[in-house]
């Protein structure tokens, strides 16, 4: 075996090191991270919670559509439910463009005039509001596909 040149190890010996200061400033920042979430007022550190808790779609995803997708048990993530290369919209009405907040804005506001129009007319609100949350999710599997596991099912009445 032949030694290492002076140059390779001097160059070995700086990566060691900047790795090191890496290593020691991601700690610092995971630190500070968690101070920050254990400051938060009332609520605190949920960070272990949400770590414990399963996932939404793991709750609500019928059976069919998870086990076409080759997902292992727990370790399942949302990444992979998501189709490659395709960004989903933002459901976060802040980070929407603004002609996404206006079709939003105008759908809902659709949605909510002919309720109210329905409403005016019908004695019993609670089994209307049902009726429309019902009729709404049937629009929305038509369009999305079906068993999207993106919603509860109120297909039965409570």
């Amino acid at each position: 075996r032949r030694p290492k040149p002076k140059k390779e190890k001097m160059k070995e010996r700086r990566e060691r090191w900047l790795s090191k200061i890496g290593s020691i400033r991601r700690a610092q920042e995971q630190e500070a991270a968690a101070a920050r979430r254990q400051a938060t007022p009332v609520v605190g550190d949920l960070r272990p919670l949400a770590d414990a808790l399963p996932e939404l779609c793991q709750l609500i995803g019928s059976p069919a559509t998870l086990g076409s997708l080759d997902l292992v048990g727990p370790l399942a993530t949302s990444r992979s439910l998501r189709p490659v290369g395709h960004r989903p919209a933002p459901t976060d009405f802040s980070q929407m463009k603004r002609s996404q907040k206006r079709k939003v804005l105008e759908t809902e506001i659709s949605r909510f005039s002919d309720a109210i129009r329905t409403l005016s007319s019908k004695q019993n609100p609670l089994a209307d509001i049902g009726e429309q949350l019902r009729k709404r999710m049937r629009q929305e599997e038509e369009q999305g596909g079906s068993g999207t596991g993106t919603g509860p099912d109120l297909k039965d009445p409570i």
